[in-house]
Order: C-alpha cells, then sequence, then structure tokens
C-alpha cells in the first residue's frame, strides 16, 4: 500500500524531529521538571528560561520514542519566544488535535501540527503530550 503525500510528509518531519531535536540538551542555573511515561519508558526532563512573562530559553533532555522525542522538539519549537499564557493556549490546543478533535487555531502550532496523526492511536497519545504537560507544570511552577 503506497503512502499518500501527506503520510510520507508526516514520516519525514517527525523523523526528522526525532533523529536531530531542537534544544535537545540542558540549561544551566535552570530547575528542570521531569515527567515519564511508565506505559513505554519516556522520561523527559525540561528545562524552562523565564523573562518575566516570556519564554526565553527551553530545553529538554531524557529518552524517548520517536513520537515522545519529535513532539518535545516541535513542542519546544512552538513556545520559545511566546508569552506564559500563548504558550498554555498552544498546549491546549495540541491537546485537542491529537486527541481527534479539529479546532481552527491547530495551524498555531507549526511542525506540532503534524502530530494530529497521532490521535489513531490512543496509546500514543501519552507519548506525545508528555513534554506539553511538562511545559504547563514548568509554567505552573513558575507561577509560585
Amino acid at each position: 500500500m503506497a503512502l499518500s503525500r501527506l503520510d510520507s510528509l508526516y514520516m519525514a518531519v517527525v523523523s526528522d524531529h526525532s533523529k536531530n531535536p531542537h534544544h535537545h540538551g540542558r540549561l544551566d542555573g535552570v530547575e528542570a521538571v521531569q515527567l515519564n511515561n511508565p506505559i513505554c519508558g519516556d522520561v523527559i526532563s525540561l528545562a524552562v528560561k523565564f523573562d518575566g512573562d516570556i519564554i526565553e530559553d527551553i530545553a529538554f533532555s531524557g529518552h524517548g520514542c520517536t513520537i515522545s522525542t519529535a513532539s518535545s522538539s516541535m513542542m519546544t519549537d512552538a513556545v520559545i519566544g511566546k508569552s506564559k499564557a500563548d504558550a498554555l493556549e498552544l498546549a491546549e490546543i495540541f491537546s485537542i488535535m491529537v486527541q481527534g478533535k479539529t479546532d481552527e487555531r491547530q495551524e498555531e502550532l507549526g511542525d506540532a501540527s503534524f502530530m494530529a496523526g497521532v490521535s489513531k492511536f490512543p496509546q500514543r497519545i501519552k507519548c506525545a503530550t508528555l513534554s506539553w504537560n511538562a511545559l504547563k507544570k514548568s509554567i505552573e511552577r513558575s507561577e509560585m
């Protein structure tokens, strides 16, 4: 069975983000939030540096499946330079999208919009949302 052009593009973008993740590493002097997905063993450590209300820098480390790593890379690209409120809104859009619901704001996610196909594989939704949940926790922690 041949893949459609869209499926091929999806696979290429996800594969590239997984093999060459953006913002992968650590941030000195920033306490990271660590989350894991015990179902498949994904572990992410997310460090977010804020300048007031703005995400000034962001980095993730850990290990995970292709979906988890690609989603983390895409998430960092989508939120760097955004306000906390805008980042939380993107996290909500992403969550709605991977559950298979449509949202006209989906294009605001950038490459992360390619993760919409995860909705066809419910067991992979936790892999895709792990970094986004770490982002929410990082923002919540910064407000304390």
